[in-house]
């Protein structure tokens, strides 16, 4: 029976915040409950007028979830207790920001829920005579060729469908009678990376626009001081006096702030003009704790600011220790990732060295060699301090087969399975790669180092020669689908069944011993190496259930237990909604950003590209995963084409047979400026907010086809050597990683766009701490922008930190010349 806990009351928005007053200081919690909720609860995004349900359990983890939630005046709320369900229904004529409260026990907890509305768009294709159906699909429905039929309107003679998007950039295409074509009235097309093309629907974000800026934290005594100012200019505009004229202060009623999931009263803050000002003392000032402030006023609400406290001082650096004695935390924003294919890395034990025998077997695709004991050996030597990563992420070390196997689809090339991604045991390691022991003496020696090891963990199939396999047939799903077809590469039509190859059969989750001998194993693997997390392979392909029963043991078994946070990242193509709905505190911290990896790709590599669009997405990414996100954010992986291969022109997006490519004509690099490209992407990658993610060779420089030839063996210059191009790129990536580790601002800090054009990006980061401005210049010739910044920021000079150019600054005006495919990255002082 549906509990209904809440209807529509009129309350204003302080009255919840003064709520806060009864139980801040006095709430007790019984001791089966902690003390404070240990996850950070993430805003809600909903849509005015539609109703979302919620797992209670995505939102946090509690021993038990015996909650009353609160009425709120806009937002009708049903809690289905004995199903863990939250019913949300926003009104529909509601836009802005609110607070759900609910009572865990005696403690009164908030969940800030932002509401905005879609624009309709109509899809319409005009279809000659004899057209059977028309279909729509794109990355707006993870290319699903079936779920979007389009209807037929005899009065316009056209297949018409009405979908509700939010801003952003869509690629689409209609199926029509099963082909895949164009829209023929839209002219805007992208390549889609795999040799043709897609339409391209661009949705400006048009609404009104509110910022809250952080300005500066004043530490004294036993008090903390954040400051904020409120601005209703659009983001990129300067706040000067005329338009401080013009912005009426916040009241206190529409201002929405939590220490960690509690609320602020509203007796904490003094509002002087445009000024936010929020004073902590006392408790508040012990420990770590996060802030997060936001303006919600006539349906506008500015994006969340959130500010890291430990011992009171917004964080700074990673890892040090404050004047006061205090060491500051290492925080996952904190991440830089270093992927390696372990066979593909560093030969550091010949001994180990067995490639399989098999005539028709190519050495691309064969073991090369690399193992635990190179691994090793480059942590000791300090390549990786030097490169300035912290963190490893190293392919399945898992034992694979001996044999090698055909590849499903044409030409049915052989293959081994170097990559790790075959295994044929749950608990032995592969002995090319070295022992167990050794796996854990290099988590143990990059753990000394300061650097933190996710395993690559496979989830989604195992080989045919594994004991489960053998012992649990039951455990895994069907290879012929009932019309007879093979269920192979079906990634989108059969999603959850699919299988990769005839000799990896996939898990069927629904029988719950698979489930719990899987995730029970994932934890294995984490207690007995001492990794600090997963890349998780094939997420999309994995039903929600695994990923929230292994992160509920994760939590229980490793992190409440031991106080550590272990960080899982996953891998999903698809849109949005699809990948963030495995982004929650009840599965995974994070995937891989594909959606902005492949629109940076379209306007890096595009002359004529404007970084609005990349702007455009990149803010539709912090809408939907917050600024502060931790999702990965890519130059190119093990499963796409080398960065350099495009930059140098031996391959474009367009390229249809990349893959041939490679086995045939492997690219080189021949253009010294192409380095120039890839040294202007890294500079994105690392100074935007989310996890940069290189992979083994972007460092240098090194190019590839599509797999294998995108696996090469890495090249040190202790080794092959390095040319002196390679040795400067390596150079450069090595001051970009450092500072981004050195600068609090790239890693916490928010985002404004100031600039776009078809051939610079001007973006501001800031923090509590500091101010730094990006600029890129991806164009072939010398450009100058002038830059009006906000005049509340104070700027008394600037000061380079990395990059060429020149600056000069008059009052709030900078003017910067950026030199043909180069970037500058400023500090404002």
């Amino acid at each position: 029976m549906l509990k209904l806990l809440m209807r529509a009351a009129s309350r204003p928005l302080f009255a919840y915040l003064a709520i806060f007053a009864i139980c801040f200081s006095s709430c007790t919690t019984p001791p089966s409950q902690p003390r404070y909720l240990t996850d950070l609860i993430e805003p809600l995004r909903l849509t005015a007028g539609k109703s979302d349900t919620i797992l209670v359990s995505d939102l946090f983890y509690s021993e038990n979830y015996d909650c009353a939630f609160s009425e709120n005046d806009v937002i009708q709320i049903d809690y289905l207790k004995e199903k863990n369900l939250l019913i949300l229904n926003p009104k529909e004529t509601f836009e802005g920001a609110t607070l759900i409260s609910f009572r865990m026990g005696n403690a009164m907890y908030k969940i800030i829920a932002m509401v905005s509305r879609l624009e309709k768009r109509l899809f319409r294709f005009k279809a000659k005579s004899g057209v059977k159906s028309v279909n729509l699909m794109g990355n707006f429905n993870s290319w699903n060729r079936t779920d979007l039929p389009l209807d037929f309107n005899a009065q316009t003679g056209f297949y018409e469908r009405s979908l509700q998007l939010s801003f952003g950039r869509y690629e689409y295409k209609f199926v029509v009678d099963g082909a895949e074509i164009l829209d023929p009235e839209n002219p805007v097309q992208a390549p889609n990376g795999i040799g043709g093309f897609n339409s391209i629907l661009s949705l400006k974000d048009e609404r009104p626009k509110a910022f809250l800026h952080p300005l500066e934290a004043n530490v004294r005594g036993g008090e903390t001081e954040l400051n904020f100012w409120y601005d209703e200019n659009p983001i990129g505009t300067a706040p000067n006096d005329t338009a401080k004229a013009k912005t009426p202060s916040p009241l206190a009623s529409e201002i929405i702030a939590l220490f960690d999931n509690r609320s602020i009263p509203p007796t904490l803050f003094k509002i002087v003009d445009q000024r936010v000002i929020l004073k902590i003392k006392g408790p508040e000032l012990k420990g770590e704790k996060t802030v997060r402030v936001l303006v919600s006023r006539n349906g506008v609400t500015t994006p969340l600011q959130t500010v890291y406290l430990t011992a009171g001082k917004p964080l700074e650096t990673t890892e040090s220790i404050t004047p006061a004695g205090v060491p500051t935390p290492f925080k996952w924003n904190d991440a830089i990732v270093y992927s390696i294919v372990t066979d593909r890395f560093k030969n550091g034990d010949t001994a180990n060295d067995a490639p399989i025998n098999h005539p028709a077997l190519s050495p691309k695709a064969n073991f090369w060699g690399g193992d635990f004991a190179g691994i090793i050996n480059k942590i000791e030597t300090g390549y990786f301090d030097s490169l300035g990563v912290n963190t490893l992420w190293i392919s399945p070390v898992n034992k694979g087969t001996d044999s090698a196997h055909a590849e499903y689809p044409p030409p049915h090339r052989l293959f081994s399975g170097y990559h790790g991604y075959w295994p044929t045991h749950h608990e032995e390691v592969e002995k090319r790669f070295g022992s167990m022991a050794q796996l854990k003496l290099l988590i143990a020696k990059a753990e000394r180092r300061k650097m933190r090891v996710l395993l690559d963990f496979v989830g989604h199939h195992t080989h045919i020669d594994h004991p489960y396999f053998k012992a649990h047939p039951e455990w895994f799903g069907k290879l012929d689908l009932p019309n007879g077809k093979k269920n192979i590469r079906l990634f989108n039509e059969y999603r959850l069944t699919t299988w990769f190859e005839p000799y990896l059969p996939t898990f069927d989750f629904s029988n719950q011993e698979a489930l719990e001998a899987m995730t029970d194993n994932a934890l294995w693997w984490l207690k007995t190496t001492g990794a600090h997390g997963f890349r998780h392979d094939a997420v999309k392909h994995i039903p929600n259930e695994f990923w929230r029963l292994l992160t509920k043991k994760i939590k229980e078994r490793i992190e409440l237990p031991e106080k550590r946070k272990v960080y899982q990242i996953g891998e999903t193509f698809g849109d949005y909604s699809l990948i963030k709905s495995y982004v929650n505190n009840g599965q995974l911290d994070a995937q891989f950003n594909f959606t902005l990896y492949d629109a940076s790709l379209y306007t890096f590599l595009t002359p004529d590209a404007n970084f609005a669009a990349l702007s455009n997405e990149l803010h539709k990414g912090l809408s939907v995963y917050g600024t502060q996100h931790i999702m990965g954010n890519l130059m190119d992986s093990h499963d796409k084409i080398r960065f350099m291969a495009y930059a140098d022109g031996d391959l474009t997006l367009q390229t249809q047979n990349a893959e041939e490519i490679g086995w045939n004509s492997p690219p080189e690099v021949n253009q010294p400026k192409s380095y120039d490209k890839a040294k202007v992407f890294l500079a994105f990658i690392a100074t935007i907010p989310g996890v940069p993610v290189v992979y083994y060779g972007d460092e240098i420089g090194l190019t590839g086809s599509a797999d294998p030839d995108n696996r090469r063996p890495m090249r040190f210059s202790e080794t092959t050597g390095l040319s002196s191009n390679e040795q400067a790129m390596l150079s450069e990536t090595r001051a970009l990683f450092r500072l981004r580790k050195a600068h609090s601002a790239l890693r916490y800090g928010d985002f404004i766009t100031l600039h776009t054009d078809t051939d610079l990006f001007a973006y501001l980061r800031s923090d509590m701490n500091e101010r730094i401005l990006v600029i890129l210049n991806k164009s072939l010739n010398e450009r100058s922008l002038q830059l009006e910044l906000p005049s509340i920021y104070g700027v008394k000079g600037v000061q380079t930190l990395l990059g060429s150019g020149t600056n000069q600054l008059v009052g709030s005006s900078i003017t910067t010349v950026v030199p043909p495919e180069s970037y500058t990255i400023i500090k404002l002082q």
